[in-house]
């Protein structure tokens, strides 16, 4: 939905589109926060020679056991109830793909792609931080509590968790450099709406959408 028209431009008005809601919004900033832990504490573990300093390896490592478990928390309750009903809606929007869109991860898609809400980049980056929480939080698991567990597990455990570690790092630092370079975007983030002109330019069929929910009469009784 959108806000009443707040600026006039070029003789038109100009309006404020709902991008995301206040549990998606908080839900985001959670997940974000728990994330940024997880990587510094991960950094401590990995290079014991830094972490001594401010504090012990004990302590560094259970404030990232309790983060990796914490992480799935935001995602579940903003996905619960009537309060999830915008994050679930972006979620179906994340998983439905159209051909051009895939295309477009080969290069091969029409020089001005017809966007949803999400483009595709925003659409596998969701997906895999969705996947990444899962398999970090099993594998994070075998590793905490490793006397259930076979050797064979707790090797593999390791060395998957690891690998996600890394593409971790570079997708969040990948994600955090874009949304600096796209500052419209990144307050939509804080504040939830969007306006129309980046819509157009970056969301044109999530535009539309928009507009004509807009144009539908209101039915009275």
């Amino acid at each position: 939905m959108s806000a009443p028209a707040t600026t006039v431009r070029s003789g038109r008005s100009l309006f404020r589109l709902q991008r995301f809601d206040r549990v998606e919004r908080t839900a985001h900033w959670l997940v974000a926060v728990l994330f940024g832990a997880l990587m510094v504490t991960a950094l401590a573990l990995y290079f014991g020679s830094i972490f001594g300093v401010v504090l012990p390896r004990h302590t560094v490592a259970q404030i990232h056991l309790w983060c990796g478990l914490a992480l799935p928390i935001p995602v579940i309750a903003s996905l619960a109830g009537r309060w999830g009903r915008g994050m679930r809606a972006d979620l179906r929007r994340v998983s439905a793909w159209t051909p051009e869109e895939v295309r477009s991860l080969t290069g091969r898609a029409p020089a001005h792609l017809d966007a949803d809400k999400f483009n595709p980049g925003q659409k596998l980056n969701t997906i895999f931080i969705g996947a990444s929480i899962l398999i970090m939080l099993v594998t994070g698991s075998m590793l905490q509590w490793f006397r259930f567990f076979p050797v064979v597990l707790r090797t593999n455990a390791t060395f998957v968790h690891d690998v996600f570690s890394l593409a971790i790092f570079v997708v969040v630092i990948g994600h955090v450099l874009m949304a600096l370079t796209h500052p419209e975007a990144l307050k939509s983030m804080v504040s939830g709406s969007i306006s129309e002109g980046w819509a157009a330019r970056h969301a044109p069929r999530w535009l539309r959408e928009q507009t004509e929910s807009r144009s539908v009469p209101t039915r009275t009784k």
